[in-house]
């Protein structure tokens, strides 16, 4: 919206030529992200407290968690009004990557409100039933995949690449929508495990959406691109903007998340962030990079399915609890050790992650 009015006021005016910048577009997004949650945010958990949409808390978890039940819930909806009014603000609304990386976060957010309303409004524990769950996530996952695909403009678009290998490559052919549906739920639903503690999953979310802009920048620069030997995607870069929304909505969400927490994210926000990740991992490439970036998600997913694969072989069970934050929990480490931990991991694996546009 920005821009268009500043291409409109640059014939009277050549310093509004400044907005053509991704760059500043990404920071000036980022920051108005950051106060619309700032500002939104009190007034949204009030909201939600007035409605009695609380937390539920497992008897059976760490015990140190029984305080939070009652805790609003759904706060991921304040990340979402964050991100969505600031990308119509200061994106380039012709882009149609931006309103695919748009509409698959939104799609995904509306799963999880369902499955939040459906057991904190309405009463139902188990909220939507896996099978329904599982459903609408494959139907917008698949959707956006061959949507993607179906829009690729070359092969570079369809191709899997390795990181810290320069001529190591595989064209996916139809395949492409596959690993892209696999990457775009598999990442939601990680997102989601890992959303167990105060702050845990959205600050790993904001690292991670921080790096994926800065490859979004430089994959959609050909200058840029060719320098680092990275794929070059036309347009893409315009999805820093996104990534800039994403980083200060989800900066403004953790000061009202951080410990002890006045305010929950919810399934609406998880499964959205996650979701978001992975599509916007999809077209700048780096589908591997996202799973070494967001290695905390990933050892989250795994430790569940351990778990749950340990208990049906052999009766037993590998960790205290699962995901494996609960497991931390249970040996007695403070829920704020846990989370501060789980940060630290995520960054080095997130400098790991940049450290391959230019260790190949």
């Amino acid at each position: 919206m920005f821009l268009t009015l500043a291409e409109y006021l640059q014939q009277y005016e050549s310093g509004f030529a400044v907005f053509q910048y991704i760059t500043l577009r990404a920071i000036l997004g980022a920051i108005t992200a950051l106060v619309l949650s700032l500002v939104i945010g009190p007034y949204m958990i009030r909201k939600l407290s007035s409605y009695n949409i609380g937390q539920q808390v497992r008897d059976d978890g760490p015990q140190s968690h029984l305080s939070k039940a009652g805790t609003p819930t759904m706060g991921g909806a304040l990340i979402l009004v964050s991100i969505a009014v600031t990308t119509l603000l200061w994106a380039d609304l012709s882009s149609e990557k931006i309103w695919v990386v748009l509409l698959v976060t939104l799609s995904f957010g509306l799963i999880g409100g369902i499955d939040d309303y459906q057991k904190l409004v309405r009463g139902n524990s188990k909220g939507l039933s896996a099978k329904a769950k599982y459903l609408l996530q494959t139907v917008f996952g698949f959707a956006a995949a061959y949507f993607i695909f179906i829009n690729a403009q070359t092969p570079i678009e369809t191709t899997l690449f390795f990181p810290f290998m320069k001529d190591v490559m595989l064209p996916l052919g139809a395949g492409f929508i596959l690993l892209t549906y696999l990457v775009i739920v598999g990442c939601s639903n990680a997102v989601n495990l890992t959303d167990g503690l105060d702050g845990l999953a959205i600050m790993p979310t904001v690292m991670i959406a921080g790096a994926l802009g800065v490859f979004a920048y430089l994959t959609g620069h050909v200058t840029f691109a060719d320098y680092l030997g990275i794929p070059y995607v036309a347009g893409v870069g315009e999805l820093t903007i996104f990534c800039g929304a994403l980083v200060g909505a989800g900066l403004g969400f953790l000061w009202f998340n951080t410990y002890p927490a006045m305010v929950f994210m919810g399934d609406i926000g998880a499964l959205a962030l996650g979701a978001a990740l992975g599509v916007i991992a999809v077209y700048v490439r780096q589908e591997l990079v996202l799973v070494i970036m967001g290695g905390v998600f990933v050892m989250e997913t795994v430790s569940v399915i351990l778990q749950v694969a340990s208990f049906k072989m052999t009766g037993k069970r590998i960790f205290r609890m699962a995901p494996i934050h609960h497991h931390f929990e249970l040996k007695g480490w403070p829920e704020p050790r846990v989370i501060v931990r789980f940060w630290i991991i995520t960054v080095v694996l997130v400098l790991i992650g940049l450290a391959s546009l230019k260790v190949r």
